[in-house]
């Protein structure tokens, strides 16, 4: 006799459900590990590429953390005003593309209205509109690649009444918005933001517009006396080094200045930390799977003792009958891992799916070499370990196990 895999097929044939119940409890070890790691970095990743867009980002004095969840992901919140002249100053200092004003308060059918200028809407003339134009006036918006908006169509925020007075009444006028282009899909919140002039929604609070009465151009140059404040600044230097010298000058009293990539550095940290905590969970879990997976072959193995004895009885060499028990031990568990691989990829890339909508961005979902060494590392553990019921039935004498 030379090849064991006869064998081995019909024991599996016998034990069907022991079989299946050993790969369904390996697999679940495993892709609780795989689905864990993948899920970590597909959301450092996704969360990453979301920021791009903001080189440098300028607040009042608070939290750094509420100001980048705001400003970059769309968590809308209450934050503290940086004053106009903080803007004033970024627009005019050396190195800057353009500093950007981030206004919010209106929304609607739930999609945030953003008042903002033309350079961020086409980051510096990187991004131009899959359809149409930027706007170029009061009343224009253009909308992210998921608002359900044709070109042309009209929009009345839910907030957006904007006071009139005239010399004998004071009365509010709807604002509406013309919708003139379409940004390009970026896979992050912005997709499903209205961008208009920050003059506009300036003026629906009722604030001053950054310009001299009677003058109707929108974005910069700026009146800094008539600036108001507004929750948030993106500013795009000329050069990694404009940038940080920026960060230090806009650094003072009255703003923070910020790379969103240091506050995702300190959110990254404590999710690593947690992954690292469940990733620990997991390998015990695999450890404990593995181990009772192998005590229940080892009594079912002790128990065949008689067929294994039957085999040597009639002329298998004592390697053949080792290599059946390995076999069957150690293909189960390999078989295991491999599925437990596909199936935390599979969760994982179900769970980013359902996340991804409620995050703002999208979450790609990768194996790398971490998961794969994982279940790589429990293949080849059960492996070695599998020699253990082979050794201990081969011990035996062949009269023993033909009177068990």
């Amino acid at each position: 006799m030379f090849n064991p895999f006869p064998v081995v097929l019909a024991d599996y044939r016998r034990n069907r459900l022991l079989v299946c119940v050993t790969l369904a409890l390996i697999a679940l070890a495993v892709a609780i590990g795989v689905a864990v790691i993948a899920q970590e970095r597909a959301l450092r990743q996704g969360s990453a590429r979301a920021a791009d867009d903001f080189d440098l980002l300028v607040g009042a004095p608070g939290s750094p953390t509420q100001l980048v969840l705001t400003s970059v992901y769309l968590k809308l919140q209450s934050i503290p005003l940086v004053s106009g002249e903080v803007l004033a100053r970024a627009s005019t200092a050396r190195g800057v593309r353009y500093a950007a004003p981030i206004a919010f308060g209106d929304s609607w059918q739930g999609y945030p209205v953003v008042g903002t200028i033309a350079g961020f809407a086409s980051r510096g003339g990187q991004l131009p509109p899959a359809q149409g134009r930027l706007f170029a006036r009061r009343g224009e918006a253009v909308i992210g690649a998921r608002v359900p908006l044709a070109l042309g169509a009209q929009i009345h925020p839910e907030h957006g009444m904007h006071r009139i007075d005239d010399e004998d009444e004071h009365h509010e006028h709807a604002l509406t918005y013309t919708v003139v282009g379409r940004l390009p899909e970026r896979h992050n919140v912005w997709d499903s933001a209205i961008l208009v002039p920050v003059e506009d929604v300036w003026a629906v609070h009722e604030l001053p517009a950054g310009h001299a009465a009677g003058d109707t151009h929108i974005g910069p140059p700026w009146d800094a006396t008539r600036l108001p404040g507004m929750p948030a600044i993106a500013v795009k230097p000329d050069s990694v080094a404009a940038a940080y010298g920026l960060r230090g000058a806009l650094r003072t009293n009255e703003s923070m200045a910020l790379f969103p990539a240091e506050v995702l550095n300190e959110l990254y940290s404590t999710l690593g930390n947690v992954r690292d905590v469940m990733s620990v969970l997991a390998v015990a879990s695999q450890v404990l799977v593995v181990v009772a997976v192998l005590m229940a072959l080892l009594v079912g193995f002790l128990a065949r003792a008689r067929q294994f004895a039957v085999l040597r009885a009639i002329g298998a060499g004592s390697r053949y009958v080792f290599c059946v028990i390995w076999l069957e031990a150690g293909l189960l568990i390999a078989g295991g891992a491999a599925a437990g691989l596909v199936l935390g990829y599979g969760a994982s890339w179900l769970l980013s799916a359902w996340l991804a909508p409620r995050m703002g961005f999208a979450m790609p979902v990768t194996l790398g070499t971490e998961e794969l060494r994982l279940a790589a590392a429990l293949a080849i553990a059960g492996l070695a370990i599998a020699t253990l019921p082979g050794w201990l039935c081969l011990r035996r004498p062949i009269a023993d196990g033909l009177r068990a």
